[in-house]
């Protein structure tokens, strides 16, 4: 009994280390710059008008064919006293002639069905817009080797104009 809660522990962390060292399908090869461990200093909450910190992880997923991000951020008020956090996770995908990408954080889910992805350099995924929802859109630039820029803007029901959400930066840890 013991040998096989072993063996498929084992089997479970082989898995994990495989998907971690996976290279990327050619698709999203353009995207590998968001690989790694990032942490954020204070972002930005528009809509609060507090503050943000966290932490993302971006990894191969499904043997090279999908990112996974996985990422809990911490809130803060106006005062920087804390006012929650939450933990959220993005698979970014290719599908026909485009990336996309579901995002889930409990709370909310965002299907972004288009992506426009200068490679090695930055990615903007959108929202294909509804009526009576709003549309999102999430950029990622890489401002330095080791530094991401992100943006996170929405645009009312029935409009086009986009006003950010949230902005910031995030640090690469390894």
């Amino acid at each position: 009994m013991k040998s096989a809660v072993l063996a498929v522990a084992l089997g479970l962390l082989a898995g994990a280390a495989g998907a971690q060292s996976a290279p990327l399908k050619p698709r999203l090869a353009g995207l590998a710059f968001l690989i790694g461990d990032w942490s954020s200093g204070r972002g930005r909450v528009a809509e609060t008008g507090g503050t943000s910190t966290g932490s993302s992880t971006i990894e191969p997923a499904a043997g090279g064919a999908a990112l996974l991000r996985r990422d809990h951020t911490n809130l803060f008020d106006p005062s920087g006293k804390p006012a929650g956090g939450f933990d959220q996770v993005m698979m970014i995908y290719p599908e026909g002639e485009t990336l996309r990408a579901d995002y889930i954080d409990g709370g909310h889910v965002i299907h972004y069905t288009s992506a426009v992805v200068v490679p090695g350099k930055s990615v903007t995924f959108s929202t294909t817009a509804q009526p009576g929802v709003p549309a999102f859109r999430l950029s990622y630039t890489l401002a330095s080797p080791a530094t991401l820029a992100v943006s996170f803007s929405m645009a009312a029901p029935g409009t086009i104009e986009f006003h950010p959400i949230a902005t910031g930066t995030l640090t690469k840890a390894r």
